[in-house]
């Protein structure tokens, strides 16, 4: 999947945990002033409380949304902040956001309808079916085909991992001009890359050869068979397909922000492969999908699926690459039996769906930032501890407490903020060679250079082998003007790496400047 899953939620209840023993929680209104996440601190302060409020800011999130789910019931469903960073008006309940990959397993499920009426096969090769198109025969498909439940589990062997998106207004390429990857689509050509059946590889890719297959068997556009059949069904009465919104759509819609705040050119791409990337719905939404599968589990529900093809859907399929797979869904036995889960991240916009079918508790919460999922990631704690979820907890992301630290306490309370947890040997946190980077980062474009070269410098004590780390460290020389230590350390980058362009590129401007002029 894109990225390690966080349990993604946040802190909606105000009154004491005691108040919540019966079961049946009574949610208060998520703020702005909801403390969200407890940094350990040295010294006798204790812990630095940090609300909801001052993540968003540290991290360039506009807007939240959320829906809770208990009791195979949504218990509370809104939102905070707004829906752009500039100009933008308050998100709720209502508002739509991009789902991104959680189109998969919405997908899947239209897939799977197919199946239960007969009208597809999920081991047959689908160049069967396939009529517009066909899978291109290479050498990994000779003894192997690619097949549905391949294609839902990420299984096939196909490439393209996601997609790129297009500005509004700029020419979209059909589905065959994507599947052949023919200007102007964006991405390569999807094709078969691996013996089919040997591996779980996340194949967004996989999910275009998906929607051909579905409106091949149907003689339908995909957007309206999935509306039908999917969408409606379930009271997903905000949710849609279609690559372009509707304008009283629009009205309501978040507008997609990077995460260093940068609103998206246009406020959203578009997604014109449909299957695996361009739903777009609201967190209430993707709760009724959520508890729809974990009822028809327990044949209680079934408006879409029989009981038997949920199973089928919620039963591993592939595992590898840290992925445990069902169809269109992850599975997260690790943490609790019965949970299956989703991310998604587009170009502006993360969100998030996980359910516990055999508890019946859940969530799904979405953002319009590229930073939403550390927000998740620093709150789910609190609903899984409000909520009484059975889940084992996940480590917490060292690089966004530090994000976070840094925008209350100072760039370097952050740094030695991480030298404490090393110490500690991160216990309950993780990190990585990004966690120092994107703090360095962030320093840089604060116009805090000499911030940024200590974060860095810390950055390649901690990972001497990693040759982005000693690449940005260069960056941070080079804009003090510290040029002979901006060469060595694009130098040592290059040594780790020597397919870096950036290096190549930014030693060739260094070296040129060191060189004497004639007078």
């Amino acid at each position: 999947m894109h990225h390690a899953i966080a349990l993604l939620a946040a802190l909606l209840m105000a009154a004491p945990s005691a108040a919540r023993a019966s079961g049946h929680p009574s949610p208060a209104p998520l703020t702005r002033d909801t403390v969200v996440m407890d940094i350990p601190l040295d010294g006798p302060a204790g812990p630095l409380h940090v609300t909801l409020g001052q993540m968003m800011s540290a991290l360039h999130v506009p807007g939240v949304s959320v829906a809770i789910i208990d009791d195979y019931r949504i218990a509370w469903a809104g939102g905070v902040g707004a829906t752009a960073e500039r100009n933008g008006h308050p998100v709720d309940a209502d508002t739509l956001f991009q789902a991104a990959s959680i189109s998969k397993p919405v997908t899947a499920t239209g897939a799977l309808w197919l199946v239960s009426q007969g009208r597809l096969d999920l081991d047959q090769d689908v160049n069967a079916r396939l009529v517009r198109w066909k899978v291109p025969a290479n050498d990994f498909t000779k003894k192997e085909k690619v097949t549905l439940r391949r294609l839902l589990s990420h299984s096939a062997g196909i490439n393209v991992h996601g997609f790129a998106g297009y500005e509004r207004g700029k020419p979209l390429p059909t589905l065959v001009q994507i599947l052949d990857g023919k200007p102007p689509a964006n991405n390569p050509p999807i094709r078969v890359t691996m013996t089919p059946g040997s591996t779980c590889s996340y194949s967004g890719g996989g999910y275009v050869i998906t929607r051909a297959l579905l409106e091949d068997a149907t003689h339908r556009a995909f957007a309206d068979f999935m509306q039908q059949r999917v969408l409606e069904p379930i009271g997903m009465t905000r949710s849609s397909f279609r690559t372009e919104l509707t304008p009283a759509q629009a009205k309501n819609a978040a507008a997609g922000t990077s995460s260093t705040g940068v609103p998206l050119p246009g406020q959203w791409h578009l997604y014109p492969e449909l299957a695996p990337d361009s739903l777009w719905t609201t967190p209430t939404d993707l709760a009724r999908f959520a508890i729809e599968i974990a009822k028809s589990a327990h044949g209680k529900a079934n408006r879409v699926l029989p009981q038997p093809w949920v199973k089928e859907m919620l039963k591993r399929q592939c595992e590898g690459n840290g992925d445990r797979m069902g169809l269109g869904f992850g599975l997260r036995w690790e943490q609790a039996p019965g949970l299956f889960v989703h991310p998604g991240a587009n170009d502006g916009f993360q969100s998030i769906l996980l359910m516990d079918a055999d508890t019946g508790k859940g969530m799904a919460a979405m953002g319009n930032s590229d930073a939403f999922d550390g927000i998740g990631d620093a709150i789910s704690r609190t609903v899984a501890r409000e909520y009484g979820w059975n889940t084992k907890p996940i480590d917490q992301n060292l690089g966004d407490a530090m994000l976070v630290l840094a925008e209350v306490k100072g760039v370097d309370a952050a740094l030695a903020f991480y030298r404490q947890r090393k110490a500690d040997d991160f216990a309950g946190y993780s990190h990585g060679p990004a966690t120092l980077n994107l703090l360095g980062y962030r320093q840089m474009a604060r116009h805090d250079t000499a911030g940024a070269i200590r974060a860095f410098e810390l950055n390649v004590q901690a990972f001497p082998g990693n040759a982005n780390a000693y690449d940005s460290l260069g960056e941070a020389y080079m804009a003090a003007g510290e040029r002979e230590r901006a060469i060595r350390s694009y130098e040592q980058s290059l040594k780790l790496d020597p397919a870096n362009p950036n290096a190549v590129k930014r030693l060739d401007v260094l070296r040129r400047q060191s060189q004497p002029t004639d007078r």
